[in-house]
């Protein structure tokens, strides 16, 4: 497996597992009622968008970028998803750590997730594994296709010390 900066010929690859991903209904605040081109937008934007490949198939994908603009933009944000048929093959633990890498040689001081959902239990325990905290929690923020309303968790995770 390779991970290498996105490109716009991925984007057929990408647009697939961003929607076999949000058709589960349990781990992104997206619905299905996104765009190609919104989801274009979204990846291709402001943020550095990266693809692990085998084979030169598209597993899995990211994004890295300042979390907010300004006074915000030294804390990173990153934005993970692995094609389901590739999910338990190690490749969310080494796009974390190719974002944790990238955001450190971009400068950033922190990496901070938004939104990740308190039922998404493999990412959490992978997340808190590569150093991230849970920092705080946003009751029944998000709609479970099965469960109903959730909690999402805001993590953090210092790279200055890393």
């Amino acid at each position: 497996m390779q991970i290498r900066q996105a490109s716009e010929s991925d984007l057929d690859a990408m647009w697939d597992i961003f929607q076999s991903v949000i058709a589960t209904g349990d781990t992104l605040p997206f619905s299905g009622s996104l765009d190609r081109d919104t989801f274009h937008a979204h990846w291709f934007g402001a943020h550095a968008a990266y693809v692990a490949t085998a084979d030169s198939v598209v597993l899995g994908m990211y994004k890295v970028g300042p979390n907010y603009p300004d006074l915000g933009s030294h804390i990173a944000s990153a934005t993970y998803l692995v094609s389901p048929s590739a999910q338990g093959k190690g490749i969310g633990r080494a796009l974390v750590n190719h974002s944790i890498a990238q955001a450190q040689s971009n400068g950033f001081i922190a990496m901070q997730f938004n939104y990740v959902v308190s039922t998404n239990t493999l990412a959490l325990k992978l997340y808190e594994k590569l150093g991230f905290s849970i920092v705080g929690t946003l009751p029944k923020a998000f709609r479970h296709q099965q469960l109903g309303l959730v909690d999402a968790h805001v993590m953090y995770r210092d790279l200055q010390d890393a």
